[in-house]
């Protein structure tokens, strides 16, 4: 009777001892998701944040700055729904909400109205900053976040001024190209910002007079490079020909 009891209780030890570790395994998978998730929604805030503290290279809309602080004040009621005790956390999002609802959104600035810095390195931070704005309204609309008519309207508009930084730098190599005689990377410059100007579906008063500018430099262009290969043939026959008046002039004889 005594050994069937030990064994019983050796039995209950051991089946309390799998059930212990199956749920310390359990919680310690549950905190490994919480920690995942919390590091994903981090990373969700700072890019928001990033986006809208970057506002000075990346000019946004007050329908976009809105988007982005709604992204915003959702990420960081996930983050407390998670880290309840967070009082920073709360404090953010009180914050956030207040800014909500003291900003309602109007119908944005015109793409045409933006001032192009003249610094590349500005240039390609604010196309680098214009895509991944795109790519989170994107992802804003298919979570229904925002609607159709907001995104359509917010992507042809940062479609619209990476069209015009692309236009706009091209032309600004191209014509430095020029003034460096450099005429054959020129006319590549010009070239490319035609194209972009040709295939872009928005046709306005923009793209109709930059047109004009590129086909009317490319054609300077082609007037400067046939002159400059007549000159050069001239020069060619010029020396031609002296060579050849040397060699059958008359020999000094000394």
């Amino acid at each position: 009777m005594l050994v069937t009891l030990i064994i019983t209780l050796i039995i209950a030890l051991v089946i309390i001892a799998v059930i212990v570790s199956a749920i310390q395994q359990h919680k310690e998978r549950l905190a490994t998701l919480k920690r995942a998730e919390y590091s994903k929604l981090r990373a969700v805030l700072e890019d928001s944040e990033e986006l809208l503290v970057n506002s000075a290279n990346v000019p946004l809309s007050p329908a976009v700055s809105q988007m982005l602080l709604k992204r915003v004040a959702f990420t960081l009621r996930a983050m407390v729904e998670l880290e309840p005790g967070a009082r920073d956390l709360k404090q953010r999002l009180q914050e956030t909400e207040s800014q909500l609802t003291s900003s309602p959104p109007d119908s944005g600035t015109p793409a045409e109205s933006v001032t192009l810095p003249d610094n590349d390195q500005q240039l390609i931070g604010m196309i680098k900053g214009i895509k991944r704005l795109r790519t989170v309204l994107r992802g804003e609309h298919a979570r229904g976040n925002v609607d159709t008519q907001m995104v359509i309207q917010e992507d042809r508009r940062m479609e619209v001024l990476q069209l015009r930084i692309n236009v706009e730098s091209q032309m600004k190599r191209g014509n430095q190209a020029r003034t460096n005689n450099m005429l054959g990377s020129a006319r590549q410059y010009f070239e490319k910002a035609l194209t972009a100007l040709t295939n872009t579906p928005h046709q306005d008063d923009y793209t109709s007079t930059r047109k004009s500018e590129v086909l009317q430099a490319l054609e300077d262009i082609a007037t400067q490079l046939k002159e400059g290969n007549v000159r050069d043939r001239e020069k060619k026959e010029e020396k031609e020909n002296k060579d050849l008046d040397e060699l059958f002039a008359p020999k000094r004889k000394w």
